[in-house]
């Protein structure tokens, strides 16, 4: 898809995509943040996203969708949050990643119901990533996980 010549080699694709995955992650963690912030903490994400579709795994492309999500999330914008937590979970499908991988995947479309206002797909889906996190051998992978979806906003019933 490629129709010029990329004048940016394979190294600096990995260590822009690196640093503004990190700054992304900088951002998101600033409290009040202003519109101007939010704008550019959506343009990094999706930048970041960019650069590792240059040189980066199926894992990397997951989580970069899975990093878009939480950043429409986060933003309150559901139907894009919506769509990169549906591609993230494709890709992790597709990729034959992981349960870690996919468990984030039903993270990321369970926290997009969330602020779509969707509680029936929040519950859903938040059952399918306990159910597979619960499989997950690193404790700590484990644990983050599970911290994480406590974070989701609504209403949980036991699962």
């Amino acid at each position: 898809m490629r129709h010029t010549e990329d004048p940016i080699d394979r190294k600096q694709h990995r260590a822009v995509g690196a640093f503004l995955f990190n700054y992304t992650w900088s951002l998101l963690d600033r409290t009040g943040r202003s519109a101007e912030e939010d704008e550019e903490l959506l343009h990094a994400a999706h930048a970041s996203r960019f650069h590792w579709s240059r040189v980066g795994t199926t894992r990397n492309t997951s989580i970069g969708e899975w990093q878009l999500a939480r950043v429409y999330t986060v933003l309150g914008r559901a139907e894009p949050a919506l769509h990169h937590a549906e591609r993230c979970l494709e890709i992790t499908r597709r990729g034959r990643l992981g349960r870690f991988y996919r468990a984030y995947a039903y993270e990321a479309l369970a926290r997009a119901s969330a602020v779509a206002r969707k509680p029936r797909d929040r519950e859903r889906f938040l059952r399918e990533a306990k159910r597979l996190g619960a499989s997950i051998r690193d404790r700590d992978d484990r644990r983050m996980l599970l911290e994480d979806l406590a974070t989701i906003p609504g209403r949980s019933r036991r699962t």
